[in-house]
Formats: C-alpha cells, structure tokens, sequence
C-alpha cells in the first residue's frame, strides 16, 4: 500500500474505535444501588464475676433496681424440707457477699419480689413477706394444698407466684391469695412485662397467660424453664435448671450458655438492665455467675 495513505486510513480507524468505546447518550440514565444486608447479630454471654461458693444451694437472684442491692435465696439443704436452713444473702454488683445471712431461718426459699419495701419469697407452700427496712419477716401466706412454690413476680403491687407440682399460678393481691390459672404443667419461671402480660415457663415451653386463666405458647423448645427474664421487643432470657440458658425471640431460639458438662446449673436468673448482666445462680455450685449479654 502506498505509505502516503496510511496517515489517512489511521486517522479513520481511530475515529472508528473512539466512537466504539466512548459512552453512549441515552434519553434516559438508571442508577443500579447496591444494599448490603449484614447478617443478625448472634446473642452472646460473656462471664464478668462470680462470687465465692458460700451460698449454699443458691436457687434465685434478685436485682432491685431501686437501691443497687442484689439477694440471694440459699435452700441450703433439700428443696421439700421445712428444716429451718433455708436464707437470703446480700451481694453487691461486682460479686463480693455483703451479708451472708442476711434473713434467716427459712426453709427451702425459691423466687422472690419486691414491692412496696417488703420483699417477698416463696417457702415451698408459703409466701413470706420480709421487711427490707428491718430485714425482719413480716408476715406469712400459707398456700393450701401447696407443695412446691417457686417463682415470683409482682406487677402494680400484685404478687404472683407458681405452683409448680399442681400447675397452679397464684396471686397475692390486697392480702388475700388467690389462684388464676390452672393446667400448667410444672409451671416454674413467671414475669409481667410493663402492661401487665404475664408469662410463664411450663412443660409445655414459653407462654402467655390470658386474664382469664388460658394460655397461648410462644417458644415450645425451651421446655421445663426455670427463670425468665424480659427484654422487652418480642425478646426474652430463659433458663433451664439443668445448666441452659437461652436467647428466646420471633424467630426461634439461641443457646446462650449450657453448663451441663460442667455439672452447674442454670436456676431462677436475675437481670441488671443498665448492664446488661444476667445473674445466674448455680444451685449446687454454690455461687452465682455474672454474664454480659450482647444481643
């Protein structure tokens, strides 16, 4: 080919492959967004303290928010025995014993509430009133036909209490006991949230009991559960007396710790809500574990 047409036809390739890669005008532009969904966070406890093994068969753990203070109910013996054993101990938000016995001659106390300055705990087929001011028991509730009470909750000054052997939940209401719900199986863990809902953990999982004694299930893995805390959100914190606790919501269950292994038990937890801790006691351990929640 002849050299003097090679500038002419390079300049028309060029032109060609300019016009092949440069962009395209279009009437209309669209803008494709990416969104980047980040997976769940995945509930977690974390260990923070425990106190020494002095509390001797520490079954529940008490957190009034009101003044910092923490208590603890010791059965020190067997859970059906009227043997006197039975205590309260004080510990402080960092795990140190402030007052081993701080009430006692109880039998096998088990759950506990607080209102209006007295404090209430279950003592297998009564519910006895303590005096928080005194640290003295004020007053005592025989339960008939009661053989085995356990968890207690209050709400707007109302105490409610479980049956577990019979399945019954109580209330204690302007000094009069009187039971509301029936037909739950080994009825353990009970709390209200602010409305006052209640809910209960039985044979048959994590439920709602109705004002008229009925129940709806809402988890039914987390079977036979002893405490029970709400988070609020559709959330909760339950335990299983055998060494589990769990991270309970609208999509199912998580395992947060299982101690079973270890041979400590996971009994009526307490909660700290400013931080985050859930108070475990470990019934045959004799301590009480503090975890960290990150939900």
């Amino acid at each position: 080919m002849n050299n003097l047409f090679k500038p002419c036809l390079f300049g028309i390739g060029a032109g060609l492959l300019f016009a092949q890669c440069s962009p395209q005008k279009t009437e209309e532009s669209s803008v494709i967004e990416t969104i980047v969904v980040e997976d769940a966070k995945t509930p977690t406890l974390t260990m923070v303290w425990e106190t020494p093994e002095t509390l001797t068969t520490c079954e529940s753990v008490l957190y009034d928010a009101a003044t910092g203070t923490i208590y603890v109910s010791n059965i020190e013996g067997n859970p059906t025995d009227k043997d006197g054993k039975g205590s309260i101990s004080i510990i402080d938000k960092e795990g140190k014993i402030v007052n081993q016995d701080w009430i006692t001659g109880l039998n096998a106390p088990k759950g506990m509430a607080i209102s209006n300055g007295k404090l209430y705990v279950t003592d297998i087929d009564r519910l006895v009133e303590v005096d928080i001011q005194s640290a003295k028991i004020s007053n005592t509730y025989p339960v008939a036909g009661a053989e085995f009470l356990n968890d207690v909750a209050e709400h707007d000054g109302k105490i409610y209490f479980s049956g577990m052997n019979k399945g019954l939940l109580h209330v204690l209401d302007g000094g009069t006991i009187s039971t509301i719900s029936e037909g739950n199986a080994s009825l353990n863990g009970v709390a209200l949230d602010d409305s006052g809902k209640i809910y209960g953990l039985d044979g048959s999982g994590l439920k709602m009991i109705n004002s008229d004694g009925s129940s709806s299930v809402i988890n039914s893995t987390v079977t036979g559960g002893d405490g029970l805390i709400i988070l609020g959100g559709g959330n909760f914190v339950a335990s299983r007396w055998v060494g589990e606790i769990y991270f309970v919501s609208g999509d199912g269950e998580t395992l947060l710790l299982d101690t079973k292994d270890a041979g400590s038990n996971t009994a009526d937890v307490g909660f700290i809500p400013e931080e985050n801790l859930v108070l475990v006691p470990t019934f045959m351990k004799n301590k009480v574990v503090a975890y960290k929640l990150d939900y």
